[in-house]
């Protein structure tokens, strides 16, 4: 399960965020996961507890905002909503596209005391 050593990288860097904020605890945190990011958002819920235990994190509370994914197509540079990272093109059929949103795994927002 990586989703357990990515909940643990996360409350790395909560945990240092806190330090430079000279606060003790994390109250809150908020992250941002694509659908094409390989993280299976409710994996990382689970392994969530286990990651912060005895940490400045412990008791946090995780919200995870899911992100679906978009391409803007290289062909007919029209921009559409994809399922899938091998689907084509809605519009032309083209196979050529760049992600625009999707792949994200971000700290959105970190709140302390």
């Amino acid at each position: 399960m990586h989703e357990l050593s990515i909940a643990m990288s996360i409350v790395e860097i909560c945990t240092e965020e806190a330090k430079k904020a000279k606060a003790e605890k994390v109250t809150r945190v908020e992250l941002e996961v694509g659908s094409l990011s390989g993280i299976e958002p409710d994996a990382l819920e689970f392994s969530w507890d286990v990651a912060v235990k005895d940490s400045p994190v412990d008791g946090a509370s995780l919200i995870i905002h899911k992100i679906d994914a978009s391409a803007r197509c290289n062909d007919c540079e029209k921009e559409f909503e994809l399922d899938n990272i091998y689907d084509p093109c809605p519009y032309c059929g083209n196979f050529s596209f760049e992600i625009s949103k999707g792949k994200e795994l971000l700290i959105r927002k970190l709140m302390v005391e």
